[in-house]
């Protein structure tokens, strides 16, 4: 909405509404006696501007594919962003009276909800941000391909701690790296943090430290309207560079003590209710404009004002919708395209693939990224300086590189920096349109491992692979060697999403076929992120029929070698599996065995308890083999025996380590047949 439609208008109500979002923000964290009503109070002027005047939607359809995009990267001030969107009808009075409270949808940080204009699920500072740069990546990116008419702006809002958060840095150095004028952020900038001043931990001057990265910075009164106007003004017709918006804005603006006496800038404000932090709530919300007995009230003229805003927020998208439709009658393939783009689904022809035998799972996963190179036309891939390793480059070679302006390419080279990377790729996720892809080493996972839950929180399809998966990296050492990682994510495997359905799948494939069925998985997986686990060293191939291989993976697990009146059922993921098999081979008829490849557990839970008896029978004698901590397997296992490593490793040469921890096919078959008086 332009200026101009404010005409018939007092220019006054854009006060009155930002005193109607500190009334209602201040009023919900009172009512649930906790939460954090400063910073919502504080930032209440930039928002309102923002989402009257400039964010582009459709209020009848919060899904519309070409939107602008709003990313909240505090999540505590969540008070802030449910008023302002309880202003344009997307939250009840009721609902924000009822914030933090069981079954509300105003829960204590945003949880990503696109009908309510919720982008993204918003905690740990400095991911939202990311998140934010994610989407505008991907909107560049269709914006290549497809045209500027769809062509919309990321904004961002982000506060003292996303700012001093490490993955700031990430986020700061790629968008400027990549000229990301779409990319528009505000820095709330009120000196205050939950328990101490800014000044107390910091002293760096912000505003150099992005225009070093190459962006266009902007410092504003935070409050002052005509301000906050002409900086999204400037920063809307920025064409090469992101923008940051410093606001300087007053924590707690508007809190007055029981005297009548501003109560402002008091870092008490931060992070509990207006009354126990020493203000007086009933004179703060009076000073307001607002009833302390009756505060969850939109004002009459906010009210008329936003309804004006939401008939002209309308008129202007039917007008893009219209341009929409006219470059699709011109373009029926494109717009054909562009649908199955955003469908979520890829069409992918798996007879492309080539692969070798008895390779790593590694050199599997770049046959599958090379196939997918030169079929998937809307997959992003990134590396964090590993490309040769990760074996990402086999599809780097069929693309070329993200440059400063140039979005024709399909691959990110993100740096060394794992944490950004996959926050990135979450953003990438949440804008739509895109397959996002990120790799990297299994044992820097670590560094990932936020992202990864706020992506399993939020449902976000990206694909995880990480590589060298075991002590087998070898002369590496035990920094980069995983021990624990593993176990980690089948812990995630078991938590379920509020809809009870697996919110994460890690899948390590046994050997160069299982990797293309993984990857295959991996990509009809539409409703959750998947973590591929691929090896360093060499597999040799299981001996399985390809359609057994096929169901068996898509069902989490499967046997993979069953002999008559099996003695023992023997479980492994990954290149233990293989193991295991030259294991009972050498043990021939001394112990009969049944060998089960558990490439998910969490997917093989999910199947039927008649197919899981069926796998893994209850009478059974079961043992397990991982190269990670025994508890990867031990809910598998039950009360048989998990081999497994309770210590970091050691640098020296693969086949060095599989001896000297008992991985060796003579030494597993020797602690098999222990079990057993032979």
């Amino acid at each position: 909405m332009s200026v101009e439609a404010l005409t018939s208008f007092d220019q006054d109500i854009l006060t009155k509404g930002a005193d109607n979002i500190r009334v209602l923000a201040a009023a919900m964290v009172e009512q649930a006696k906790s939460g954090h009503p400063g910073g919502a109070m504080g930032g209440a002027d930039y928002i309102n501007v923002l989402f009257s005047e400039f964010l582009r939607f459709d209020p009848a359809n919060p899904h519309w594919k070409h939107r602008d995009r709003f990313f909240m990267d505090p999540g505590h001030m969540s008070p802030m962003l449910y008023a302002q969107l309880g202003l344009l009808g997307k939250y009840s009075m009721e609902e924000l009276s009822n914030f933090r409270q069981w079954g509300s949808p105003t829960s204590g940080h945003p949880e990503v909800e696109i009908a309510r204009m919720v982008e993204n699920t918003s905690g740990p500072l400095g991911q939202g941000h990311a998140f934010g740069l994610g989407a505008a990546i991907a909107e560049r990116f269709l914006v290549a391909r497809f045209g500027e008419w769809m062509a919309h702006k990321t904004y961002v809002y982000i506060s003292d701690g996303g700012v001093q958060e490490e993955i700031s840095q990430g986020v700061g150095r790629i968008a400027g790296f990549l000229g990301l004028h779409n990319l528009i952020m505000f820095y709330d900038a009120n000196d205050i943090q939950l328990s101490t001043t800014v000044a107390e931990v910091t002293m760096e001057d912000t505003a150099a430290k992005y225009k070093a990265w190459g962006w266009n910075v902007l410092t504003i009164d935070g409050h002052d309207v005509d301000q906050i106007r002409q900086a999204l003004t400037t920063a809307n017709a920025e064409t090469y560079r992101p923008t940051l918006i410093i606001g300087k804005t007053i924590m707690g603006k508007g809190a007055v003590d029981a005297d009548g006496g501003s109560y402002e800038g008091k870092c008490s404000t931060h992070g509990q209710p207006l009354t126990n932090a020493g203000a007086s709530f009933a004179d703060t919300i009076s000073g307001l404009g607002g009833d302390p007995e009756n505060p969850f009230q939109v004002f009459e003229e906010v009210k008329a004002y936003y309804e004006t805003v939401n008939v002209q927020k309308a008129a202007a998208a039917a007008k893009c919708y219209e341009v929409e439709k006219a470059w699709a009658t011109e373009n029926p393939e494109l717009a054909a395209k562009m649908e199955q783009f955003f469908s979520g689904k890829v069409d992918f022809d798996q007879q492309a693939i080539q692969q070798g035998n008895n390779i790593a799972t590694r050199a599997a996963s770049a046959q599958v990224f090379k196939a997918m190179g030169e079929q998937i036309e809307n997959m992003i891939v990134a590396s964090a300086d590993l490309a040769d390793s990760d074996k990402t480059e086999a599809f780097l070679k069929q693309t070329t590189a993200f440059k400063k302006g140039d979005f024709t390419g399909q691959f990110l080279q993100a740096g060394v920096a794992e944490l950004t990377m996959a926050a990135v790729a979450v953003g990438m996720g949440l804008h739509g349109g895109v397959v996002p892809v990120c790799a990297t080493f299994f044992v820097f996972s670590d560094y990932m491992k936020p992202v990864i839950r706020m992506a399993a929180l939020m449902q976000v399809p990206v694909k995880f692979v990480w590589t060298h998966d075991s002590f087998r990296v070898g002369e590496d050492g035990p920094t980069h060697q995983p021990i624990e990682q593993e176990a980690q994510l089948r812990l995630m495997e078991h938590l379920k999403n509020h809809h009870d359905q697996r919110s994460f799948l890690a899948l390590r494939p046994a050997d160069a076929a299982e990797t293309t069925q993984a990857w295959l998985l991996a990509l009809a997986t539409t409703d959750r992120p998947v973590g591929l686990i691929l090896s360093r060293q060499n597999i040799k191939d299981l001996p399985v029929r390809a359609e057994a291989l096929t169901a068996g993976v898509q069902q989490g697990a499967y046997v993979v070698k069953e002999e008559a009146n099996a003695d023992v059922c023997l479980i492994a993921n990954g290149s233990e599996v293989s193991t295991l098999v030259a294991a009972s081979d050498l043990l021939g008829d001394r112990v009969k065995c049944r060998i089960v490849s558990v490439i998910s557990e969490g997917l093989f839970r999910d199947q039927s308890e008649a197919y899981q008896e069926e796998v893994l029978p209850s009478d059974m004698f079961k043992i397990g083999l991982t190269a990670g901590l025994p508890v990867t397997l031990q809910g598998l296992v039950n009360k048989g025996k998990v081999f497994g490593l309770d210590h970091f490793g050691y640098s020296a040469p693969a086949g060095v380590l599989d001896d000297k921890f008992g991985f060796t096919p003579e030494k597993v078959a020797a602690n098999i047949l222990s079990f057993f008086n032979h």
